[in-house]
Formats: structure tokens, sequence, C-alpha cells
């Protein structure tokens, strides 16, 4: 089927501005052209009957009406008066209306025809009309030849309507041909405004730009960083949804046009939209949370018209980071223990070379028996893949470590409901099971021991972990959780377990602190497996 290709913006706009254009002109001419005609009828009208009032009016021809041969001394004045003034006829008439003077002379005589000569003959009236008289239809001027009071004859001068019509007819030429003028002009213009309307929107046509903003709002409400977009006076065009939560505002608060400092007092955008300068990757604090912020300005012809924020929790930057360096701690135990069984395997090889084929069992055996346990411990015990592979990965940093890392045979962790996030679990045990490690690390070879007992019986998830070491002094269990808080020394400590803390949070759970029976720390976590 042939579809019709629908016309582009910028000839719907030059064919818009040129419709109205000419719907405006058009009335504009026609309201010009009725009022030039009523006006042109109006000043001939008058001036037909203000000759006629001077023609009544003059002793020569008032004389000459009482005269025994009105016609010699009348027709020759006004006829006179007729073309010096420019009317098409001036007809005079006695108190009969009959003709005495009158541009034609052989109609002198003959009674006045046109039927309009009552009113000034008989009530004495002055008056403009339109009649059909014998030289056609004609606007005339009437008015009542008066002397002493008593009425002698009538004046009527006329111009003929069609003489008034050329005028009209060649003025609405003149105001056509105008429209015509400006009308090409407004085409032209059309055309540019047009242009430069569709230059401004960089050429796209008005769906794809319903298309692109229904992208761009998909877009910003699904990312994970809060956005907030400024105008040059610091008022907020936008703000997506992510935005909200950060700011701990409710989804259905319009944040649009309020100032950015009445809802963010210590940003900085406004230094931003002053300066010009971008910053990236800036710490922030809004409210509880730490985020990361970076301020883009929007600059448009080299003039700054607004900025850009983007925002994201800095604990969410925080661990992942620490998930790709625990994913970099795997691949550097991964390459140790490759070449610490590659030795084992050189050794096993040698043995049999030397005959010595109970040793090499022997050493087989020793080092094959422990790692099958555990793996079959947490095939059993844990299905979870994720939680499992994590588990893996510490027991062989455990063994590199020569930690005796200890996975409780009765832990069970088989019903692990889909509301609580795998990511969180790993953060959980995973910065637990470090956090012990480290806490051993400093202990005699036989002495370093991180034990771990997980089971989801019941209604909460339990994870409970111990370790060997120093424990926890009493002036810091208080604040272990926070952020920087923490019985080690070095840089970058006291993270672990606070973005164990957040993690907890976001599941509705708890962690307690008890002392170990290994003489070190135990934590015991309870997370609830319902809403």
């Amino acid at each position: 089927m042939y579809r019709v290709k629908s016309l582009s913006l910028q000839t719907k706009l030059s064919l818009m501005i040129l419709g109205l254009l000419f719907s405006v002109l058009l009335i504009l001419g026609l309201v010009f052209t009725n009022l030039y005609s009523t006006s042109v009828e109006e000043q001939m009208g008058e001036r037909a009957l203000n000759v006629a009032q001077s023609v009544a009016s003059m002793p020569s021809v008032v004389e000459g009406m009482e005269s025994d041969h009105p016609t010699s001394i009348i027709q020759p004045l006004v006829e006179d008066i007729r073309l010096q003034t420019g009317a098409e006829f001036i007809v005079v008439g006695d108190k009969d209306g009959m003709r005495v003077a009158h541009p034609l002379p052989e109609r002198i005589g003959k009674h006045m025809v046109g039927g309009d000569s009552q009113k000034a003959l008989v009530d004495g009236e002055s008056y403009v009309s339109k009649a059909e008289g014998s030289l056609g239809s004609s606007l005339r001027g009437k008015t009542p030849i008066v002397k002493d009071g008593e009425i002698i004859g009538i004046v009527s001068v006329g111009f003929l309507i069609e003489d008034i019509e050329q005028k009209i007819d060649q003025f609405e030429l003149k105001v056509a041909s105008l429209i015509g003028i400006i009308l090409l002009l407004g085409l032209a213009g059309g055309f540019f405004i047009a242009k430069g309307v569709k230059k401004s929107i960089f050429g796209l046509e008005p769906s794809e730009i319903g298309s692109m903003f229904l992208e761009r709002n998909t877009i910003l409400e699904t990312i994970r960083e809060g956005i907030i977009a400024v105008n040059s006076k610091g008022n907020i065009t936008l703000a997506n949804q992510e935005a909200h939560h950060i700011l701990n505002r409710e989804l259905d608060e319009k944040l649009e046009g309020k100032h950015i400092v009445s809802i963010l007092p210590n940003t900085k955008m406004m230094e931003v939209l002053s300066s010009g300068e971008s910053h990236h990757d800036q710490e922030l604090i809004i409210g509880t949370n730490d985020v990361i912020v970076n301020r883009i300005p929007i600059i448009q012809q080299g003039k700054i018209t607004g900025a850009v924020s983007s925002f994201r929790r800095k604990t969410e930057i925080e661990e992942l980071s620490r998930q790709l360096s625990q994913v970099q701690s795997y691949a550097n135990v991964l390459r140790s223990q490759t070449h610490e069984y590659s030795n084992k395997l050189y050794t096993i090889l040698g043995l049999i070379q030397l005959g010595s084929y109970e040793e090499a069992i022997e050493l087989i055996h020793s080092e094959a028996i422990g790692y099958q346990e555990v793996v079959q411990l947490l095939v059993k015990a844990v299905p979870n893949p994720i939680l499992s592979a994590l588990l893996l990965g510490k027991y062989n940093r455990a063994h590199e470590l020569h930690i005796e890392f200890k996975i409780d045979e009765g832990s069970s962790i088989s019903d692990l409901p889909a509301r609580i996030e795998q990511e969180k679990i790993v953060t959980i045990v995973g910065n637990l099971v470090d956090n012990a490690m480290d806490a051993v690390i400093d202990k005699q070879q036989d002495e370093r021991i991180v034990h771990l007992f997980m089971t989801d019986i019941g209604k909460d998830l339990i994870v409970e972990i111990e370790d060997s070491g120093k424990g926890i002094p009493d002036e810091q269990i208080d604040r272990i959780f926070e952020r920087g808080v923490s019985s080690k020394k070095g840089e970058d400590r006291g993270i672990g377990l606070f973005l164990v803390k957040n993690a907890l949070d976001y599941l509705g759970g708890y962690a307690t602190i008890s002392k170990s029976r290994y003489g070190g720390a135990a934590f015991t976590v309870v997370i609830p497996k319902g809403e």
C-alpha cells in the first residue's frame, strides 16, 4: 500500500507561517477595502451635496428661477460649475420637478427622473441618495432652492456609481498587489525562520525529538547514578529517581524549578556555573551518604547555559573496588598455587622416577584429601554456586597463608530466598572471613584458626565466624562498624566491617560480637529470610 510521505518540520513551519500571514492579510485587505469603499461613497455624497447647496444658494440661480427664461441664465452657469467640480451632472429643476438645466440640452423641459426629489421639493430637506437616473445609476446630492421661505426649485448634483466603483477597484488592485508582495516576503522570511528553527534543534523532526526524549528519560531512570541538571541561574531542570533516593526525597516531590542551593546547600554547582571548570571524582556528604560527584558545565556557543552533576554512593564504589581487589587476590592465589602445585608435581614425578611409589602415593593422598573434603562439603551444604566459589577461594587463600580454615560440617545454606541478594551475602561473608584471617596472621602457624558456621534453618539466615586472634578491644566494640575504625594499623583500614554494616542494613539484619572459643573474636550475623 502506498503511503504518503509526511512533510518535514521546515516545510510545515513555512506553510504555517505563509498560511497565517495570508489569512491576516486577506482579512485586513477586506476590512481596508470596505472602509475605503464606505469612505469614498461618503466623501462623494458629501461633495455632491456641498456643490448642490452652493448652486442653490447662488443669487443668480435664485433670480434666474423667477425669470421668464431661467434656462438661458442657469444652464451656462451650472455647466461651468459642473466642469470645474468634475460632477457627472448638475440638474436644476423648478418646483414641479421640470428640468431647467441639464448637461444634455435636449432633456431640458422634461420631468426629473429617479423618484428621489420629493423630500427636497416637499419637505425642503437636503440629502444624499442613490437612484437610477437618465444618465445611469448615480450618487446624488439634492437640495431645495428657497426664496423668502418658499421652495421655488431643486438642485441635483450627481456622480455615477460606475466611476466610484472604478476608484474602489483601483484601490483593491493596489491592495491585492501589496498583499502579493508581502506574501512573497513572508514566504522568504518563513523559509529562513523555519530553517533557523530546524538548525537550532539539530535538524531533528518532532517525532525524532519525542522518541529521543522518551529514550533519555528511560536511560536516566535506569542508571544507578543520581543525575541533577541546572540552568544558568542555578534552578533545577532535571532530577532522576536515583537523585531523589540519595537526597532522601519522595519520588513524587517536584524538584524542577527549585534552586539547587535550597535542595543541596553544600553543592559546588554554582562554582561550575561561574568558572566553567569541571569537577571530577570529588567527595560530598549528602545527609548520611558519602557520595562521589562529577560536575560538568553545559556550554553553548561559548556561553555557560547550565551544568550537570552525577553522583553515586561512595560505599557502592568501594564495594565494587573491594570485589575487584578480591578477584585480583583470587588470581594471585591461583598463580601462587599453580607455582606450588607445579613444584609438588615435579616432586611426585621425581619420586616415581626414583621408584619411590609409596612415598608418591602418600604425598598425592595427603594433598588431595583435605581439598576434596572441602569441595564435597560445599557441594552438599552450600548449593549456591557464587557463595560456594567464594568459600572455596577463601579456603585456598587460607591454605596459602597457612591458616586452618574450618567450615563447620553442620553448615547448611540451601533455602536462600530470592529477596536476599547474593552480592550482599558475598560482601558480608567475604569481609568477615578476610577480617578473621587478618586477625590471626600474626599468630604462630599452628595457632592460626578461622572457623565458619552457616545455617538457614528456621526464619533467619545465621552466619558465625570465629578466629584465634587477639580479639577486639572493649573501647572499639561500639564503633567497630564505623568507617575507618580498625584494630589493625595501616592505611585503608576500617572499610570491610563498614561495608558489612551497610549490607546488613540493606537486608534488615544485624551483627553481634562476642568472645571466640579460640580466644579471638566471634561475629554472629542474623538476617531475616522474610520481608
